[in-house]
């Protein structure tokens, strides 16, 4: 009779598995929605580095006015608006005569700020702005409209 009562114990742990499973799935899960939230996040801070990149490399190489660089860095990260980007050329005002081409430029600055990035995190939506991204770059050739596939 003791070996029976030996093998009906083991029926008593039926369903702890089930709620061992629920303990660990209620901190995994939110942990792992996390981590693809905050890389998804980083991606975007990411992109946004690239898109001050490509927009003061097309200042600086292309014969492009200001609404052709903020349509391309618009494209690369759509969340930009054309507020959100500002290019400045120094010395200021070299940009304003458009039949010299910018070529009494020496610098271009592109800056990015004020983007928000909402997370999709379930029952807690959150809306995290973005540090403000500059890129500089010196004169190379500001009057050439033949730079390559940079300017297309």
């Amino acid at each position: 009779m003791k070996t029976r009562s030996l093998f009906l114990r083991p029926a008593r742990q039926r369903g702890a598995t089930a709620v061992e499973f629920a303990l660990i799935a209620g901190i995994f899960f939110p942990l792992l929605i996390g981590i693809v939230e905050f890389s998804r996040v980083l991606f975007y801070w990411n992109t946004a580095a690239e898109a001050t990149r490509l927009g003061a490399r097309m200042a600086v190489v292309c014969d492009a006015d200001d609404a052709i660089i903020k349509t391309k860095m618009r494209s690369l990260l759509p969340l930009l608006s054309a507020s959100n980007i500002q290019l400045d050329y120094l010395p200021a005002g070299c940009d304003s005569d458009a039949a010299t081409a910018r070529s009494t430029c020496q610098s271009a600055t592109v800056s990015i700020s004020n983007v928000s990035v909402r997370t999709f995190i379930p029952l807690l939506p959150i809306t995290l702005t973005m540090p403000p991204f500059t890129s500089t770059l010196s004169r190379e050739s500001m009057n050439s409209s033949s730079g390559g596939s940079v300017c297309s």
